[in-house]
C-alpha cells in the first residue's frame, strides 16, 4: 500500500526502465509540441498564406490527429506496441522534415493531415493511447495513478518550456539578425530530430510492454459499452472546456477588466502552475476515496468556482476564483487516464485510450466556436457560466453512471 507521504516522490516506487523511457519520450515530445504549436501559424503567415489557408492547415492537423489516434488505438491489439511507437516516432521525424522543406499549400495540407503536428500542444496525439497502455503494463495497479500523475506533470512542464522556446526565432532575429523564416524552419528540423530521439528511447522497450500472445478479434470486446459511455461523457466535459480555452479566457478578461497582455499572461502562467501541482495532489486523494470520487469531488467544486467568475465585482476576486478553480480542475487528468486503463482488459487498453480521447478534439472545437460567438454578443462571461454548467453536469452523470464500476485495486479483496 502506498502511504500518503510517498506522493511527492520524483517517481513512484517500482517504476521500471520501460516506464522511464516512456516518461522521457513524453517530455521530449511535449517540448517539441510546445514550440511547434505556436510557430506553425506564424510560419504559414510568414511564407505567404492568408488566414483562410492557415485555418485550413491547422484544422487539418486537428482532424488528422484525431483520426490517426483513433486508427492506431483500433489496430494496436494486433501489433507490437514497441514497433507502433517506433513507427510514430519515424512519422514525427518525417513531419518535421516536410514542414521545413515544403512551402506549397496542398502538400502541406496533406502533411498536416497525416503527420504528427498537433496545434493543442500535445494534449492528444497518436502516441497517447500507446504510451498510456505501456505505462499501465509496467507498474502494479495501486501505483498506476501515481505514475500517470508524473506522466501528466512531465508533459505539462515540458510543454510550457517548449512554449518559451518558441521565442527563439524572434531572439535570433533581434540579437543576431537571422532571418525569422529560416530560424523557424530550423525549429521544424529540431521537431523532427526530437522524433528521432523518441525513436531512440522507444527502441529498447522490453517484451513486458506487449500484450499477451493471441490477439483478440476486435479491439474492444466485453468493455465496448463501458468505453463508449465514458467517451460520450468525456466528450461532454470537453465541450464545456471548449468554452474556456486560454485565448477566449484572455479575451474575456480584457473585455471585463481591461487587463494588459502582460497581466493576462501572468494570470494564465500561475493558473498553469496550479494545474500542474494538482496532478500530484490527486494521487493521495485517490488512494483514500477512489478514482471516480476523486474525479468528481475535485472537478465539481472547480466548476462551481468557474461559474462564479463572471459575477466577480473586481479583477482580484476573479483571479482568486480562477486560481482556486485551476488548483482543483486538473486532478481528474491522471485519475481519468488511470481509471480507463484499470476497468478494461489489457488487450483493450490501446483502443479504450484512443476512443475515450478522440471525441474531445471535436467537442473542444465546437465549444470554442460557440464561446467566441457568445463573446461577440455580450461582455458578460456567458462562456464561463455555460461551460462550467456543462462540466458540472458531466461530473454528476459520471458519478451516477460509473461509481459502481471500480478498478481492481479498489475492490474489497484488493
Amino acid at each position: 500500500m502506498v502511504t500518503g507521504d510517498e506522493w511527492w516522490r520524483l517517481l513512484p516506487p517500482g517504476t521500471s526502465g520501460d516506464a522511464l523511457r516512456v516518461l522521457a519520450a513524453r517530455g521530449v515530445r511535449a517540448f517539441a509540441d510546445g514550440f511547434v504549436a505556436l510557430l506553425l501559424p506564424i510560419y504559414l503567415v510568414e511564407i505567404g498564406f492568408n488566414a483562410l489557408a492557415v485555418g485550413a492547415i491547422v484544422a487539418s492537423t486537428l482532424v488528422g490527429t484525431a483520426l490517426l489516434t483513433l486508427w492506431v488505438g483500433l489496430i494496436a491489439h494486433r501489433h507490437s506496441r514497441r514497433m507502433l511507437l517506433v513507427a510514430a516516432s519515424v512519422l514525427m521525424a518525417a513531419t518535421g522534415a516536410a514542414f521545413a522543406s515544403i512551402t506549397a499549400f496542398w502538400p502541406l495540407l496533406v502533411i498536416a493531415f497525416v503527420g504528427t503536428i498537433n496545434p493543442t500542444s500535445g494534449d492528444a496525439s497518436i502516441f497517447q493511447p500507446l504510451e498510456q497502455t505501456v505505462l499501465t503494463q509496467t507498474i502494479v495497479a495501486r501505483r498506476r495513478t501515481a505514475l500517470f500523475a508524473r506522466y501528466s506533470v512531465i508533459g505539462s512542464l515540458a510543454g510550457a518550456a517548449g512554449v518559451l522556446a518558441s521565442a527563439i526565432p524572434d531572439i535570433a532575429n533581434a540579437w543576431y539578425g537571422f532571418d525569422r523564416v529560416i530560424v523557424i524552419r530550423a525549429m521544424f528540423v529540431a521537431y523532427g530530430l526530437f522524433g528521432v530521439l523518441s525513436l531512440i528511447l522507444f527502441r529498447p522497450l522490453s517484451s513486458a510492454v506487449e500484450a499477451e500472445d493471441g490477439a483478440p478479434k476486435a479491439p474492444l470486446g466485453r468493455s465496448r459499452r463501458l468505453v463508449y459511455g465514458l467517451a460520450a461523457l468525456f466528450g461532454m466535459d470537453s465541450l464545456g472546456t471548449g468554452f474556456l480555452v486560454q485565448s477566449l479566457l484572455a479575451l474575456w478578461l480584457y473585455q471585463a477588466f481591461q487587463v494588459s497582455v502582460m497581466t493576462t499572461a501572468t494570470i494564465l502562467f500561475w493558473s498553469g502552475v496550479c494545474s500542474a501541482v494538482s496532478y500530484l495532489i490527486a494521487v493521495p486523494i485517490a488512494e483514500r476515496i477512489g478514482l471516480i470520487n476523486t474525479m468528481v469531488f475535485t472537478h465539481l467544486p472547480s466548476n462551481v468556482f468557474l461559474m462564479l467568475i463572471p459575477f466577480s465585482p473586481n479583477l482580484m476576486i476573479a483571479i482568486g476564483l480562477l486560481l482556486v478553480r485551476s488548483a482543483l480542475s486538473q486532478m481528474d487528468v491522471p485519475t481519468r487516464a488511470s481509471y480507463v486503463m484499470a476497468v478494461v482488459s489489457p488487450e483493450e487498453r490501446p483502443a479504450a485510450a484512443s476512443v475515450t480521447s478522440v471525441p474531445k478534439t471535436f467537442a473542444w472545437a465546437t465549444g470554442s466556436i460557440l464561446s467566441g460567438y457568445l463573446l461577440t454578443l455580450s461582455g458578460f462571461g456567458w462562456p464561463l457560466l455555460i461551460g462550467g454548467a456543462i462540466k458540472a453536469g458531466y461530473d454528476i452523470l459520471l458519478l451516477i453512471k460509473f461509481s459502481a464500476v471500480r478498478p481492481p485495486e479498489e475492490q474489497p479483496s484488493a
